[in-house]
């Protein structure tokens, strides 16, 4: 697995761990984008230290070819002076020092490919978090649109129910001004009705005690 399959298999273990416990997706795709944005820092690190690496074999290149072409000259002056003995030492060491500058040339090739592999990757994951992050933004945009329409709709629904309450409250008020209304007339009317009542019960009385006969009066009535 290459290392931008590792990098996407990575974002979308954390997505959707993190997805599937949070109250806020907004913070959960900040997070994923932070954790983003962390590895392709952590790329351009490795980057630079393969750049550091390559300028320090370039270094040493140089310093070997130097040492060579020193050689070179010794190996000369050697001839000139009939020493072959330190012409042979001075070309001996020469072939040791192109044997290192081989490597060091090889090393260099492996670096550079190395640096255009990573620059190239680099590239690639740097555009993948900039569209992560364009769309994490359309994303949080949507969901506090969705928060406020929830919102709003709470809210709403929170004014029926207040409303209702109102209305009933209302009702109950009117309702209580109505029998305030009511009470003083009823009590009226039976106030009437015992007043014709005890009336019609003394106009009876009179009129049996006028017809009677005088006998069964009491004495001194007849008197």
């Amino acid at each position: 697995m290459g290392l931008v399959s590792r990098f996407t298999t990575y974002v979308k273990s954390v997505m959707s761990s993190f997805l599937d416990r949070a109250e806020d997706p907004g913070m959960t795709m900040d997070y994923a984008y932070e954790q983003q944005v962390e590895q392709l820092q952590n790329l351009r690190r490795s980057i630079a230290d393969v750049v550091t690496n390559e300028k320090r074999l370039e270094l040493q290149e140089a310093q070997v070819q130097g040492q060579i072409q020193k050689l070179d000259s010794q190996a000369q002056e050697a001839v000139s002076a009939n020493r072959e003995d330190l012409a042979r030492q001075a070309l001996s060491r020469k072939q040791q020092l192109q044997e290192y500058l081989t490597t060091y040339s090889q090393q260099i090739e492996q670096l550079k490919a190395q640096q255009d592999k990573f620059v190239d990757l680099e590239g690639r994951l740097g555009a993948r978090v900039e569209a992560f992050r364009t769309q994490k933004e359309m994303v949080k945009a949507q969901y506090g649109a969705a928060q406020a329409q929830v919102q709003i709709q709470e809210s709403a629904t929170g004014i029926s129910e207040e409303m209702a309450d109102v209305n009933l409250a209302m009702q109950r008020a009117q309702d209580k001004v109505q029998q305030i209304r009511v009470e003083p007339k009823l009590w009226m009317s039976l106030s009437s009705q015992v007043r014709l009542r005890k009336s019609a019960q003394v106009r009876r009385m009179n009129s049996i005690a006028s017809s009677a006969p005088s006998a069964i009066l009491p004495r001194w009535i007849s008197n």
